[in-house]
């Protein structure tokens, strides 16, 4: 019987009230009250960058896209040990997914492989800031600078992180992140997209607004909307920015409950580790993480299958995560790849996630650290 899942979503204390004061409004479509609110306390923690709430991280993925002008014939360089979601939206937009491997230390896209993919077709490179570190941004963006491509940052996992003490989300000219259930801020299902660079608001309010112009209307701007670019629907309902802005109000306290569970993981597993020849998740120097995740690399995939089971007799559940996407049904038909890419594999076989969440206590923590500590690899 599990007793310790693998995640609980943090309700923060006002977020009944909240939710139900939006229900009780009538504003209950996107770009309402309380989307203003959120957007707002979005916006400051992107250095006052223009955001734009979604239903999903996907459609702002789906967005971002889009406001490049990805198309047929166009080249987006994307790891691939990362969600579907990041190449789904390439392929939509008609363009192809280039696979690149992920470095061993951080699991983040390889650098020098992101260089030798780079061709006359490429049109952009997506970082994905795994468990909220990322690699080197600023070596990626002068990269991307000097091969005259876009940079684009998945920052689904690291909203409140730093690289090179600065906000995660804000090194490229747009950023997408996620309010998954899953993710530390979260209203069930959302996202949002960080616009950077202004060049892309217009269009990006168009786009999210089923193509019209609305945006512009109810500031006043023109006298009446139309239709004017094919777009669709990516707005977020306003009761569920409620939820998502009660949520960003207790930001601190989140990150605070979520950090003493990592660093207690970090402490507690480093003998048995050590011990076992299992690689602990680390921080670069460089890098300021939000506790978005705890990982291990175990030995091999049948040593981490043992270990999965090892927690789910003792009532802890885990999860592996990403399976690569290069070789998938999906990405053999729509992408290319780059070699082969034995660190996407070794993550895909060996990485495990250990149950994290805001809130779980010091007894649940415990009992998490003594399921892991008993695990004796072969």
């Amino acid at each position: 019987m599990i007793t310790i899942p693998f995640n609980v979503p943090y309700i923060s204390p006002n977020a009944v009230a909240s939710v139900v004061a939006s229900l009780q409004s009538g504003k209950l479509a996107g770009d309402g009250p309380e989307t203003k609110l959120a957007t707002s306390i979005l916006s400051g923690m992107f250095n006052e960058a223009d955001v734009l709430l979604t239903p999903s991280c996907t459609h702002a993925l789906e967005l971002a896209v889009r406001l490049i002008g990805v198309g047929a014939g166009d080249e987006v360089i994307v790891p691939s040990y990362t969600f579907t979601s990041t190449a789904n939206a390439i392929v939509m937009a008609g363009g192809t997914p280039v696979f690149v491997d992920i470095e061993p230390s951080t699991q983040n896209i390889d650098i020098d492989q992101v260089g030798a993919a780079i061709t006359s077709r490429t049109k952009a490179v997506f970082c994905i800031n795994y468990a909220g570190v990322s690699p080197d941004l600023p070596k990626l963006a002068d990269l991307c600078d000097s091969r005259s491509v876009l940079l684009l940052e998945d920052n689904a996992h690291g909203l409140g992180a730093k690289s090179h003490n600065r906000n995660l989300g804000t090194f490229a000219k747009l950023a997408t992140q996620s309010f998954h259930e899953t993710k530390n801020i979260q209203c069930g299902e959302g996202g949002c997209l960080v616009i950077n660079d202004t060049h892309y608001l217009e269009k990006a309010e168009v786009l999210r607004e089923k193509g019209t112009n609305r945006s512009r209307f109810f500031r006043g701007q023109v006298d009446k909307y139309t239709w004017v670019e094919a777009g669709s629907s990516w707005l977020l309902a306003d009761p569920l920015a409620a939820l998502l802005r009660s949520q960003l109000e207790y930001f601190a306290e989140i990150q605070e409950m979520r950090a003493d569970v990592w660093n207690r993981y970090s402490v507690e597993l480093q003998a048995w580790s050590m011990n076992s020849g299992v690689i602990q998740m680390a921080v670069p120097d460089n890098c300021e993480q939000p506790f978005h995740m705890y990982y291990l690399i175990m030995k091999s995939l049948e040593n981490r299958s043992d270990f999965i089971n090892h927690l789910r007799e003792r009532g802890v559940m885990a999860a592996f995560h990403y399976q690569p996407l290069h070789s998938s049904q999906a990405g053999t038909k729509y992408g290319r790849t780059l070699g082969e890419l034995p660190y996407t594999q070794r993550a895909a076989d060996c990485l495990v996630r250990l149950p994290l969440w805001a809130g779980m206590n010091r007894s649940e923590t415990d009992q998490v650290v003594e399921a892991v500590t008993t695990f004796q690899p072969s």
